[in-house]
């Protein structure tokens, strides 16, 4: 059957933005966390230079067609060019049905890194706080945490998902939260002084906005946000 034009002319759009914008990269490893229904990639990204990430980057990867997701990598060596990138696949999305397909040895189609504007205070107590989808840009955060001591992070993750999984494979910092009431609750149990706290909120719009308007309500003004999308 013949291809209609528009769909040629997609078909030669896609292949100049491959050609001319898109880089290669590789699938190292895939690990499957079921418990939690994470999935973390490895990834060997040769043209990026890594050396220059001072602020947490983000990766817009091409997930299927012309539909692209932005992803935050961590655990990046600037020596080997290599990160990862851990992807909530429990939900319906292009991104999620990407994730789920990878497997070590397959390629990557992806923009040059851009930088999400955030980055630790330099001399601030820090506490990232999301969900699920915002695991990976957490994550980065405290690579770019020095010394990591000063850093607390706590993240809303469904039920089903394993409560140690995160502090027992990637960073003890981690407090995981079953639900929005229970991470405010903690959030104000904890009494963060208002003059040297600097606070990183991430993931789905809801929580984002409602989160910052409790941190206002608090007293707080060192407030950094980043909404994500499935």
């Amino acid at each position: 059957m013949k291809k209609s034009i528009l769909s040629q002319i997609k078909d030669k759009a896609g292949k100049l933005i491959e050609s001319q914008l898109l880089n290669a990269g590789n699938v190292l490893n895939v690990r499957s966390w079921e418990e939690s229904r994470l999935i973390e990639i490895e990834l060997h990204l040769p043209s990026v230079n890594m050396r220059d990430w001072r602020q947490i980057p983000y990766i817009k990867f091409r997930v299927d067609g012309f539909s692209f997701r932005d992803y935050s990598p961590f655990g990046w060596d600037e020596e080997t060019s290599t990160c990862s990138i851990l992807i909530d696949a429990d939900h319906q999305g292009p991104g999620s049905s990407w994730a789920k397909k990878l497997k070590s040895g397959d390629s990557v189609s992806y923009f040059r890194p851009e930088s999400t504007r955030q980055f630790p205070h330099p001399t601030d107590f820090v506490v990232g706080l999301g969900d699920a989808s915002s695991v990976g840009h957490l994550l980065a955060l405290q690579q770019l945490t020095v010394p990591v001591s000063r850093l607390d992070m706590a993240v809303v993750l469904d039920k089903t998902q394993s409560t140690n999984l995160l502090r027992d494979n990637f960073s003890p910092a981690i407090n995981t939260m079953s639900s929005y009431d229970e991470l405010a609750d903690w959030l104000i149990k904890q009494q963060y002084a208002i003059a040297n706290t600097s606070f990183y909120i991430n993931g789905n719009h809801q929580l984002v906005v409602a989160l910052r308007k409790l941190l206002k309500k608090m007293g707080h003004e060192q407030i950094r946000v980043k909404g994500f999308w499935s």
